[in-house]
């Protein structure tokens, strides 16, 4: 149902008024969601009015779209967006890492331009020593096999950690 409601202009900041329009629910509707999923916190100016940006709109929609055509209750709604709110940090966060290691494939190292004296667990000889295969990239490796090198590795920096 998403695809029948009106695109969201190119603005800052929406009213309380603007947001309903776009994501065709009543402006107190909204006021309740804001209490009922915590990630949703539009900034509040002059006499408590609320103002919206263009995040939570989106946010807007997809509880929408959870509630009304995809049957959640309000429960499963918050805890759905819980979990969908997770999985894009940990994307972020592989992403972060699959740019790092893609660097390292390319042939950097991934502590360049480091200071040894600014970070402690960095040691600059570990630095020669390749994880992947120079010619292997990490967009292909599996999602898991990311996670579980990434999880080794902070093994191996505790284990050092303990060690010093």
């Amino acid at each position: 149902m998403e695809k029948t409601l009106p695109a969201i202009p190119a603005k800052r900041y929406f009213t309380i008024g603007e947001v309903a329009e776009l994501c065709g629910v009543k402006p107190h509707v909204l006021r309740y969601w804001e209490q009922e999923f915590t990630q949703l916190r539009p900034m509040k100016r002059r006499g408590n009015r609320r103002y919206y940006q263009h995040h939570e709109v989106l946010m807007i929609r997809r509880i929408r779209d959870l509630l009304y055509d995809q049957g959640f209750t309000i429960s499963g709604a918050r805890n759905k967006m819980q979990e969908l709110l997770q999985a894009e940090r940990d994307d972020r966060r592989n992403g972060e890492v699959l740019g790092d290691l893609d660097a390292f494939a390319a042939g950097l190292a991934v502590g360049e331009g480091v200071d040894p004296a600014q970070d402690p667990d960095e040691d600059p000889e570990d630095m020669d020593s390749p994880l992947l295969p120079s010619h292997a990239s990490a967009r292909e490796l599996a999602p898991d096999a990311l996670a579980n090198v990434r999880r080794e590795l902070f093994e191996i920096r505790e284990l050092l950690a303990e060690a010093e």
